[in-house]
């Protein structure tokens, strides 16, 4: 699909998935009434640079 020119989204909490994206975005910091803000989004190796982020924490050695 993507060598076809369209865009895929993913939604996924596996880093070996999630270390694959082009794009991130990263929204919580927690779950439920304390979730739904936007941590961050970027490239993915950018996130590593994001101190808010869970994804981050659990990207780090796998980017």
């Amino acid at each position: 699909m993507v060598d076809r020119g369209h865009t895929l989204v993913v939604v996924e909490h596996h880093p070996d998935v999630i270390k694959c994206a082009d794009w991130l975005i990263d929204l919580g910091p927690e779950g439920g009434d304390q979730g739904g803000n936007l941590v961050f989004q970027g490239l993915s190796r950018d996130i590593l640079k994001c101190k808010k982020s869970y994804t981050a924490e659990a990207l780090r050695g796998k980017l």
